[in-house]
């Protein structure tokens, strides 16, 4: 199920009356009249509601002699939540472009010449920060400590704390004086 589908389904379960209609119709198909007696609602609201649950794919209709039958999509109720919510996201590659200028404009803060200026008291900027100092050591790679604490200190003077805070956010890992760049 699209985004999109799936957002004009939730919106449209998001009433009462037709949550109702939703009831009856999983029971046996329907026809409005039958929909606006069992309900006790009026023949037009009941058409009104059909429209907006046909609309969002919840609902089908066929004509049967004078009437038209309305029955429930049973496979659009089959469809797990969790699939709806891992599909790829619409927006994702505008999500991506605002993350990037994002991450730009935090390292243009706080980058001045290659050096780190300040750690930025924000946990989520001092991650970037954290991150693009990161990149000067290979994934996967170990690391002496005193080959760790030149790399970092050719960014910032307080080595320890970088370090120390690079295996906190989980980017280094740390056995005995041997470091390794995670991700």
């Amino acid at each position: 199920m699209l985004e999109a589908d799936a957002i004009k389904l939730f919106k449209c379960l998001a009433d009462k009356s037709r949550l109702q209609i939703l009831k009856s119709l999983v029971k046996e198909e329907m026809y409005v009249e039958r929909l606006a007696e069992r309900l006790d609602l009026t023949p037009a609201t009941i058409s009104f509601h059909l429209k907006k649950l046909e609309d969002a794919g919840a609902v089908t209709s066929r004509k049967e002699q004078y009437y038209t039958m309305y029955s429930i999509r049973k496979e659009v109720f089959m469809t797990n939540i969790l699939d709806i919510i891992k599909e790829e996201s619409d927006e994702a590659d505008e999500q991506k472009q605002r993350e990037e200028a994002y991450r730009k404009k935090v390292i243009s803060a706080f980058f001045e010449y290659g050096k780190l200026k300040s750690i930025p008291a924000q946990r989520k900027k001092e991650r970037i920060c954290l991150e693009e100092i990161a990149k000067v050591f290979e994934v996967g790679k170990t690391y002496d400590e005193t080959e760790v604490n030149e790399k970092i200190e050719a960014f910032f003077e307080d080595y320890c704390t970088i370090r120390r805070d690079m295996i906190s956010e989980g980017i280094m890992k740390r056995e005995g004086t041997k470091y390794t760049r995670k991700q």
